[in-house]
């Protein structure tokens, strides 16, 4: 191995992580045999039962994605060394025509074993600042989503030879209505009352819920206030 080091944990796991359950391949940090074999369920439950009482700590790499930030949090918390590897980079390092769980988990392990470096590990956002930004691209959907809305409303009350008004997004609900044509308020006004909804709804994040998250990530930049206008 690259390093020698006499603090190397003994064994060496992969854990190719899936949506339902997740491929996990040990080995023997010295030889590179590989010990264990196995799936098991991708749930907290499931990650703890097998590794909470595993001693002495092992070094787990997993691939970046979905479930990588809280399953890296699980394995950490039952006292083990977690790899992140960044997906896209080891993928160069990698090719196998006969891809499969227990390929990837294996592949893995390896790699980790030979040099951690070469899984480019990543360091993901602790719990608040992943519940902070949760909450940023929340807020992004409902803006796009009513972004969405408000062109097809213009676009529909134009093909009918008519033209609303420009008026900032968030009062477009109020502003349109009294500018579209008759024989199209059947088809727009449920969009106009769902646009008026996601206004409400993102102003909720603006001036609530980012408070919030403000005042319990205070580690992490905030974000332009002028930016968050609904």
């Amino acid at each position: 191995m690259s390093d020698g080091s006499k603090d190397q944990p003994k064994v060496t796991a992969g854990l190719d992580i899936g949506d339902r359950y997740s491929y996990l391949c040990l080995l023997d940090t010295e030889n590179g045999e590989v010990l264990e074999e196995g799936r098991l369920r991708t749930s907290p439950e499931a990650l703890k039962r097998r590794f909470v009482s595993e001693r002495p700590p092992m070094r787990i790499a997993i691939e970046a994605g979905t479930h990588s930030p809280w399953v890296s949090r699980v394995l950490e918390e039952c006292g083990h060394e977690v790899l992140v590897a960044n997906a896209r980079k080891i993928r160069l390092i990698y090719t196998n025509a006969r891809k499969t769980d227990k390929v990837d988990a294996e592949n893995l392990a390896r790699l980790a074993r030979l040099d951690p470096k070469l899984l480019y590990p990543l360091k993901h956002r602790g719990e608040e600042s992943q519940a902070h930004l949760a909450l940023i691209r929340s807020r992004q959907a409902l803006v796009g989503s009513r972004t969405q809305l408000v062109n097809h409303v213009r676009g529909a009350v134009k093909s009918f030879g008519a033209r609303l008004p420009k008026c900032p997004a968030r009062s477009f609900h109020n502003r349109a209505s009294e500018h579209i044509p008759e024989a199209l308020m059947p088809a727009l006004r449920p969009l106009l009352e769902t646009i008026g909804s996601l206004t409400a709804s993102a102003s909720g994040f603006t001036r609530g819920s980012w408070r919030r998250s403000r005042k319990s990530t205070t580690h992490t930049k905030p974000t332009s206030c002028a930016r968050w206008r609904g």
